[in-house]
C-alpha cells in the first residue's frame, strides 16, 4: 500500500499516471491486482494498493525497467512510510 499526496493539477497528473503503472505491474509474475482511490475526508490524499503472490514478487517487480519508468510520476507523490504489509 502506498499513500500519496497531490493537489490540483498534480492530482490530475497522478490519476493519469496510475493506469500505466498498473499496466506495467500487471505484466509481471506474481501480480494479483491493484486499486487506486482518493480519501473521502481529504481530497489531497490518495492510496495505491497492489496485491502480490508474495513480497519477493513485489520487490522483483519494482526493479523492472518498465515499472521504474511508469512508476516515477506516481512515486514522486508517495508519503515516506512503510508500504509493504504481509497478510499471512
Amino acid at each position: 500500500m502506498t499513500r500519496l499526496r497531490a493537489t490540483g493539477a498534480d492530482g490530475a497528473a497522478l490519476e493519469a499516471a496510475v493506469g500505466p503503472l498498473l499496466e506495467a505491474l500487471g505484466a509481471l509474475p506474481g501480480f494479483r491486482g491493484g486499486d487506486f482511490g482518493r480519501a473521502a475526508d481529504d481530497p489531497t490524499l490518495w492510496a495505491l494498493v497492489t496485491r502480490w503472490d508474495g513480497v519477493g514478487s513485489y520487490r522483483r517487480a519494482l526493479s523492472a525497467a518498465a515499472v521504474k519508468i511508469a512508476g516515477a510520476p506516481v512515486w514522486v507523490h508517495a508519503l515516506d512510510e512503510p508500504g509493504v504489509y504481509v497478510t499471512e
